[in-house]
């Protein structure tokens, strides 16, 4: 068992008296001058603080033997899902270590796949990468979207396919999707800023239409709203270019929507969906008919069509709410494939077009469909499966009858039958039932000694399923258990369960995470003393939480990119959308049950807090750093006992999308040195490096 140095001194960060009033209360902000993140003093201060870190992490005398087994467990060839566009296939790839996937294009499934852009040839240090693609309807033009440094802001690029790249180029783009049209494309964009890109207030986003060879001054304006400059806009055109779609949103759920003819380019819009209430995305269009996903008076969702050209726009139900909770639907062949959740694991359910019920697509064992591919021109079908326990798979089907073949299996050192994974639920504070799926090693003794990981995020409706790391082998491989609970807040029981985990019920979440915790010691599956917990994001806010409300539970506690002061978070880049989901300190109610959770502001003196790794990029533009900064700062103040207190900055980083490969696996063997030295984890080498293991096959058994 290997041990760093005791309690740690930390460089100090100053602190000034500056006070926030809230409906006549002070709140003070020592460190608000973090919050410049591009000011000499604050690069002063990251720079103390990342040499504190890495000084702490080079003691760990197997961190770089860690960094190289990750190193080998991610060096095998993966491959996305294919798609058809304009008589092309594309799909993604990685020949193994490379630091970003490249997108390549071939004429027939069969045929040798030739590079369409590769963004690991765009910059010497890899901080380019490549967000969205979109092909043109004759597939003679790609258009791209690339950012640097993770950034969420981008450039759209042009490229024609067979030729090479054009002279188009346009910045501030923020928040899109790239949607073709005749020979340009529509997309959404804001203003140049006028101060900090990365921290500055995102509004006024604008939909343009843009012409090739034109400059992107000249683009034409499609649609804004001057009366409330928090929208946000995503324009999509069906395949036909008859219509124009328009997504409008505030917040992370729920959404106008709003159509038109393209018999001119510039015309007012026909709403369809009048109020931010409920969320509604179309899914496909037949010529008039369109077919949209909604929550409106179905909880668990339900597909729904109307017609355009009707005088008054009326829903009709095409596959009705059901128990279990709808989570796409794809027109492909004379088939409409739908994905349902059941308990957080996927089921693909096969309809007629008029929706009917007909067949169940048979799956390789419990776990998560990620993606589906094809089009209702063609039978063909491919879609993706991944488990705790075994990687990502892709198959190919024909929906006519079907019949389905393992298309790519992904090539991996490791022996998924060595591992065990079962669902329990689990009871939360107020008796809510929550399921919780927890992976280990087999031969695993239910003792109270085990080291244990859980991860969790329970916010804007998102799912955690089953999902395989490789990365995880070597928390697994060295006695560990891997837990991840299905807090409310998320969507995997539709738009009751994640209402129960927001605003005025936000605690909700952290009770179901505490109470994980609480129930894993009590079953002995693990000890406080050997209790690890983890999230990103809103998960880092989860982290943070109930770190603070617990600081007892837990020995390790690992945010990341979270989000921190819940006084201050609407007032930087898009912040001002996740008041759906916390709500605002403008509105004095919700001020007050901001205030009682906030990790920045429920740091205590005199608390032995876990040890703690922050880890966030100093480009990230979504969560912004400040919050990272500020948190650090008060824990290191505050922390008493041994613990540390760590905050790792990268730089040309955002807020993990684009991040390079060779970052992302230093990162990881700088957060597992940190975990196992912090629980008492002895480390071994976990690879054997005997055969290609990946166990899945074509689906036989489960239904």
């Amino acid at each position: 068992m290997e041990r760093t140095n005791a309690k740690l001194i930390y460089p100090t960060t100053k602190k000034v008296a500056h006070k926030d009033i809230y409906f006549g209360k002070e709140i003070s902000d020592p460190y608000v001058w973090l919050e410049d993140d591009s000011s000499k003093e604050t690069a002063e201060w990251i720079k103390k603080q990342n040499k504190l870190t890495f000084d702490y992490l080079s003691k760990i005398s197997y961190r770089d033997n860690m960094k190289e087994a990750l190193t080998t467990m991610w060096n095998y060839p993966k491959e996305g899902l294919p798609w058809k566009r304009a008589d092309k296939y594309l799909v993604y790839k990685n020949d193994g270590l490379q630091n970003h996937w490249v997108l390549y294009v071939k004429d027939k499934l069969e045929d040798k796949e030739r590079v369409l852009i590769d963004p690991n040839t765009m910059s010497e240090d890899s901080s380019i990468s490549l967000m969205a693609s979109s092909i043109s309807k004759d597939g003679k033009y790609i258009a791209y979207k690339i950012s640097i440094g993770g950034s969420d802001w981008g450039e759209i690029h042009v490229k024609e396919i067979d030729s090479g790249a054009l002279p188009d180029k346009i910045k501030w783009v923020k928040f899109s999707g790239i949607s073709w049209y005749k020979d340009g494309f529509f997309y959404s964009g804001y203003d140049e800023p006028k101060e900090n890109a990365l921290s500055q207030k995102n509004e006024n986003q604008k939909v343009y239409y843009h012409k090739l060879g034109t400059k992107q001054e000249e683009d034409i304006l499609i649609y804004e709203n001057k009366e409330d400059s928090l929208q946000r806009f995503s324009a999509w055109v069906p395949e036909d270019e008859k219509y124009i779609i328009l997504h409008v949103s505030k917040g992370t759920s729920g959404n106008m929507l709003l159509i038109r003819s393209l018999d001119k380019l510039v015309a007012p819009f026909t709403t369809v969906v009048d109020n931010f209430e409920t969320d509604n995305y179309i899914v496909e269009n037949i010529e008039d008919d369109f077919y949209m996903l909604t929550n409106n008076d179905a909880p668990n969702w339900k597909l729904v069509k109307f017609n355009a050209k009707s005088s008054e726009i009326s829903f009709e139900d095409v596959i009705p709410e059901k128990e279990d909770v709808l989570r796409s639907a794809s027109f492909i062949g004379d088939k409409i494939i739908t994905k349902y959740l059941h308990n957080a694991t996927s089921k693909l359910l096969v309809y007629s077009r008029e929706g009917k019920y007909e067949n169940d697509i048979l799956l390789p064992e419990l776990g998560t469909v990620n993606g589906i591919s094809g089009d209702k021109d063609s039978n063909e079908m491919f879609y993706s499966f991944e488990s705790f326990t075994n990687p990502y798979t892709s198959f190919r089907m024909d929906v006519s009858n079907l019949k389905q073949e393992l298309y790519r299996k992904t090539d991996l050192v490791f022996k998924s039958a060595k591992y065990i994974c079962e669902q329990v639920f689990y009871p939360s504070k107020d008796g809510t039932m929550i399921p919780m799926f927890i992976t280990y090693k087999e031969g695993m003794k239910k003792d109270g000694n085990n080291p244990l990981l859980l991860y969790g995020y329970g916010g804007f409706n998102n799912t955690i399923q089953p999902h395989f790391s490789s990365s995880l082998m070597l928390f697994l491989e060295n006695s560990g258990i891997y837990v991840t609970p299905n807090l409310r807040g998320g969507g995997e029981f539709g738009k009751e369960w994640h209402k129960a985990g927001t605003k005025l019920q936000k605690q909700n979440t952290f009770d179901d995470f505490i109470s994980a915790a609480e129930y894993l010691i009590k079953e002995k599956y693990t000890s406080s003393e050997k209790l690890a917990i983890q999230g990103g994001s809103n998960g880092g806010l989860l982290v943070g939480a109930c770190m603070t409300q617990r600081p007892d539970l837990f020995k390790v506690a690992l945010p990341s990119v979270p989000v921190m002061d819940m006084l201050k978070f609407h007032k930087f880049t898009i912040g001002h959308a996740w008041t759906v989901d916390y709500g605002s300190s403008e509105n004095e109610e919700e001020f007050n049950y901001l205030l009682k959770y906030s990790p920045l502001h429920n740091v205590k003196e005199g608390v032995n807090y876990p040890a703690t790794l922050i880890t966030t990029g100093d480009h990230d533009d979504r969560v912004v750093p400040a919050h990272s900064f500020k948190f650090a700062a008060e824990m290191q103040s505050k922390q008493i006992g041994d613990n540390p207190i760590l905050i790792r900055i990268e730089t040309m980083a955002g807020h993990g999308e684009g991040k390079p490969l060779s970052k992302i696996i230093e990162e990881f063997a700088d957060k597992w040195a940190f975990t196992f030295v912090n629980l008492g984890m002895t480390y071994t080498n976990p690879i054997t490096y005997e055969d290609f293991n990946n166990d899945l096959e074509t689906p036989k058994k489960i239904k």
